[in-house]
C-alpha cells in the first residue's frame, strides 16, 4: 500500500481540489478538507454528532458501511442523497486513491 493517495474534493461552488493525503496518519476526510482549507466545519470534531462534514461520494470505491450513529445524524441532515456520508467516518487508506466526493451544501 502507498502512503499518499490522490483524492478530489469538490467544493460547494463546484471548484475541484485534487488533492495528495498521507494514509499513514489516521487522518479522515473531515480533517483533510479542513487541512486544505476547504469550508468543513467539523463541528463535532469527528464523533458522527453533527452533519457539517457532509458529503456526496462520486466514484464507486468500495467504503464501510455507515455506523448507525452516522445514520442517524444522516437523518437529520439537509440535502441526504443516496450517496450521502459524514467525511469524519471515512478515514483514508490506499484503497481510496481516486476518490472523488462533493461538499453537500449548507442548511441555509
Amino acid at each position: 500500500m502507498e502512503d499518499i493517495i490522490t483524492l478530489t474534493i469538490v467544493d460547494r461552488e463546484g471548484e475541484e481540489h485534487v488533492i495528495e493525503a498521507p494514509t499513514d496518519m489516521g487522518l479522515n476526510l473531515m480533517e483533510l478538507s479542513r487541512a486544505n482549507e476547504l469550508p468543513v466545519e467539523g463541528t463535532c470534531g469527528g464523533m458522527a454528532l453533527c452533519a457539517s462534514c457532509h458529503c456526496y461520494i462520486l466514484t464507486d470505491h468500495e467504503l464501510p458501511e455507515p455506523s448507525e450513529d452516522e445514520e442517524d445524524m444522516l437523518d437529520q441532515a439537509f440535502f441526504v442523497e443516496d450517496n450521502s456520508r459524514l467525511g469524519c467516518q471515512i478515514h483514508l487508506h490506499g484503497e481510496l486513491d481516486g476518490l472523488k466526493i462533493q461538499l453537500a451544501p449548507q442548511s441555509e
